[in-house]
């Protein structure tokens, strides 16, 4: 019913301001399918330069416009990490002390939030702590956790998309002593690659956040970049090629599958890796989530990673470009490969109990509000005890996608509707895509950190949503 309400009022509002064919076009259009040439190399973001000083590794990083080719010309106006676009990605071990000088040569203020690690408060890079223009500030931390693909982005107040979109993106991985990191395919840009996966609006050479007809998530772009790189394709030396995969876009859903729906391993998610190799035929993430995948290809052979249809088949769909279909990157194995095999197990993850739980709370997704109030820097939703256990039930409100985020920690899912979740939701998460009315129940300990003056967020990561209000704030205080 509710669909039938909307299509009559959009084509109510069309027909009297003359736009009735304007709809028309857009009901009957297909989907986007669009395809790629292939022709450029990826581009593998370099590893972070550091420095080890006092025991500390110390990384630097500038935000600052510059120039890109984006397949469009050679003068496509960019923000970027240490470059013109996009940054360089960050790499430490588990237990080392790291600090990351950042300075802000952009003409606006800005953040570096640490998505998916786990670090103080003060540190975070939340909308709380700006780095004014022309400014600089040091965010320093233990890294203590498992080996995993996480990301940086900024997280200013409301300028989040436009400053990711612009370019302002970069992995962090951590890395760890387990048996099984070595065992996997753990060569830099070889054999274990970042595939960094946004979507664009073009304007002649200059990129453009005009909306899609319809969208109710933001900027949908008609164009894909890996890693800053239109139409990518990838040599591969090894029989096992794992790519971590990242949605680094502002809004789009992305569905991955190889074009001859062949079986991939999925070997980790956002916090790090599964218990045992997952094999499926595709992998579906929503804005933030991560997903390491370990691809088997042949001697010879070019096998073609796409995105399909990533939603249901019903108008909300269709206006959240959630049938529409890209060529993401193409494989092409080399006629002779070095042998390798995937090991069985992985890492063990301990199951969190519910029935250890301080605090049980909820929260609805709805419009561009949680529990019906959109954020207030002023006002603190949740006060959590810290080195306690929580479980959140997290529900879609309407039928509009989401893409649950919380900082600091990573949570294991419980349940989806319900019922059990499926394998892909097995292990450490910190990003969870919101299906349309749905409910999802997580569990999280808030270990390690306290701060009364400094709260975390939690936020729809769908990044026009939290621009727009749909993010909560919370602090870990000490036990009383």
């Amino acid at each position: 019913m509710r669909k039938w309400l909307l299509g009559g009022l959009v084509l109510l509002v069309l027909c009297c301001g003359g736009g009735a064919a304007t709809l028309v076009w857009f009901l009957a259009r297909p989907p986007l399918d669009k395809k790629a040439d292939f022709r450029h190399a990826l581009r593998v973001p370099p590893l972070a330069a550091s420095t080890v000083r006092d025991g500390k590794r110390v990384f630097e990083l500038q935000a600052r416009p510059g120039d890109s080719d984006l397949g469009h010309g050679t003068a496509t106006r960019t923000w970027g990490y240490n470059g013109a676009y996009l940054g360089p990605t960050l790499r430490a071990a588990r237990g080392e002390q790291v600090v990351v000088d950042v300075r802000n040569a952009l003409p606006e203020p800005t953040t570096v939030h640490w998505h998916g690690m786990h670090l103080p408060a003060a540190v975070d890079g939340g909308p709380h702590r700006p780095i004014p223009v022309g400014g600089s500030y040091r965010a320093a931390w233990t890294v203590d956790q498992p080996a995993a693909t996480l990301w940086y982005h900024p997280h200013p107040g409301e300028r989040t998309e436009t400053q990711v979109y612009r370019g302002l993106a970069g992995m962090f991985i951590v890395d760890d002593d387990e048996p099984a990191q070595r065992a996997l395919p753990h060569d830099y840009g070889v054999d274990d690659v970042p595939v960094m996966v946004q979507d664009r609006v073009f304007d002649g050479d200059q990129l453009s956040m005009s909306d899609r007809f319809g969208s109710s998530i933001g900027v949908l772009g008609d164009e894909l970049l890996v890693n800053g790189t239109p139409g990518p394709y990838l040599d591969v030396r090894s029989e096992l090629v794992r790519l971590r995969l990242l949605n680094a876009s502002t809004a789009r859903i992305y569905n991955f599958q190889f074009a001859d729906k062949r079986q991939f391993a999925l070997v980790g998610t956002d916090g790090g890796l599964l218990e045992r190799p997952y094999a499926t035929d595709h992998i579906r993430l929503s804005v933030g989530e991560r997903a390491e995948v370990v691809v088997s290809v042949r001697p010879g052979e070019r096998a073609t990673l796409r995105s399909v249809k990533s939603l249901g088949g019903d108008l909300d769909a269709k206006l959240n470009g959630g049938q529409d279909a890209f060529d993401v990157l193409q494989l092409r194995a080399a006629a002779s490969l070095t042998p390798a095999t995937l090991p069985g197990t992985l890492v063990a993850t301990p199951r969190l109990d519910p029935a250890s739980a301080a605090q049980t709370r909820s929260f609805t997704f709805q419009g561009r509000e949680i529990n019906g109030r959109k954020m207030d820097m002023h006002r603190n939703d949740a006060v959590v005890v810290k080195d306690t256990v929580e479980v959140w039930d997290v529900a879609n409100g309407h039928d509009t996608p989401h893409s649950f985020h919380i900082h600091d920690v990573q949570f294991q899912v419980l349940a989806v509707d319900g019922g059990a979740p499926p394998p892909e939701l097995g292990g450490w998460k910190d990003t969870l895509f919101m299906a349309p009315k749905q409910r999802y129940r997580i569990i999280a300990r808030f270990a390690d950190y306290a701060d009364p003056d400094t709260p975390y967020m939690f936020h729809c990561h769908v990044l026009r949503h939290e621009d727009e209000g749909m993010m909560g704030q919370f602090i870990v205080v000490e036990k009383p």
